[in-house]
């Protein structure tokens, strides 16, 4: 993730007030891939990610770069690469104790109540469609009947949040050398004039 600062603009800043100022990387500078590219497929590929993937990994795998991290947190409007990347088993598990003393009080905690509208199902082609449903309250869910409604646990939910993580976009190689110029021209010519 450091890499993902070297073209950002720096700026003279006097942190201590002793007028002494000091030069630092203005980490608040950002640069956005253009909606309109980010809707275009073939830039992307879709890729799922698995428990240990790492982002300098997988920018070493399809960029020979590890360097290029940044990219796949770019594509996917990650800003925090801890929260916004999807936990490995042991660290959500960890946070799981974190946040409700074990794993196991965790699963024995209700998180919500859902009134299922549409069970999950597979097309011929096998598209799956997901499940569709609302949340509601604890009275409205034990009007339901046992096939229309669903508990969950924290930890189903914190790991439905997770999983909805690994599905990532990753900048196709041949656009990725394009992007990081772009990147740093837009920096120099923004923050160096």
């Amino acid at each position: 993730m450091g890499f993902y600062f070297r073209p950002f603009p720096k700026v003279q800043y006097d942190i201590k007030k002793n007028n002494l100022p000091l030069l630092l990387t203005n980490i608040t500078a950002r640069y956005k891939i253009r909606d309109i590219l980010k809707n275009r497929l073939a830039i992307y590929f879709s890729y799922t990610v698995r428990d240990g993937d790492r982002p300098d990994v997988l920018a070493f795998k399809y960029y020979g770069d590890e360097t290029l991290d940044w990219l796949i947190y770019m594509a996917n409007d990650i800003t925090d690469p801890y929260y916004d990347w999807p936990l490995s088993y042991d660290a959500f598990n960890k946070y799981m104790t974190t946040l409700y003393g074990s794993a196991n009080t965790a699963r024995a905690t209700t998180y919500e109540y859902r009134k299922i509208l549409n069970k999950q199902s597979t097309l011929i082609d096998g598209t799956v469609i997901p499940e569709r449903y609302v949340v509601v309250d604890e009275n409205t869910f034990n009007g339901l009947s046992s096939a229309d409604r669903k508990e969950i646990d924290a930890y189903q939910y914190y790991e439905e949040e997770n999983d909805k993580k690994r599905n990532i976009k990753i900048i196709s190689n041949e656009y990725a050398a394009d992007i990081k110029t772009e990147v740093e021209i837009i920096f120099s010519e923004n923050y160096n004039s």
